[in-house]
């Protein structure tokens, strides 16, 4: 990974991982067992929860495939890495402004293949500075983007409030 191609997006589009990506034969089984997709995914979540809320949602998802992950699940991994790579200069940084908190929400429409939730996600700024951030799938299908970006915009008040 040393010498990858740095990217600007954590997560495009064109990933739309699912469990049917997971090992069907053995041969595939035995190759992913030599992946280190855990470990990987592990440290990704330690930058998330201490200072890259950009990759919330992208680690959000490849960590769904912990337990049998695929080929196309590790170029995810390595996609989010390569993410990391270009932007390592980027850190959170709080201004000496008035103190104002304020949240930005945003939820997708089924977008988990395998069960059609949506994932929600949110972030919670304070004087600048992200304090706060989220993304999750969702506990119930919502029946509408309506619906879907309600749920997230009540967990995200949740948050501020408690």
């Amino acid at each position: 990974m040393d010498k990858a191609k740095p990217v600007s997006t954590p997560f495009p589009s064109h990933f739309k991982l699912s469990s049917k990506q997971s090992p069907t034969c053995e041969k595939e089984k035995e190759n992913m067992v030599m992946v280190p997709y855990s470990s990987a995914v592990g440290s990704l979540m330690y930058a998330m929860i201490c200072t890259r809320p950009d990759i919330t949602h992208a680690i959000g998802v490849v960590s769904r495939f912990l337990s049998k992950p695929g080929r196309e699940h590790w170029n995810a991994v390595k996609w989010i890495l390569r993410y990391l790579r270009g932007t390592s200069k980027m850190s959170l940084c709080f201004g000496g402004g008035k103190p104002e908190l304020i949240s930005y929400t945003d939820a997708d429409m089924a977008g988990d293949l395998d069960s059609r939730k949506s994932t929600s996600g949110y972030l919670i700024i304070f004087s600048g500075g992200a304090v706060s951030w989220q993304s999750k799938l969702q506990k119930c299908v919502a029946l509408s983007t309506t619906e879907a970006e309600f749920i997230a915009a009540t967990e995200a008040y949740k948050e501020m409030l408690g």
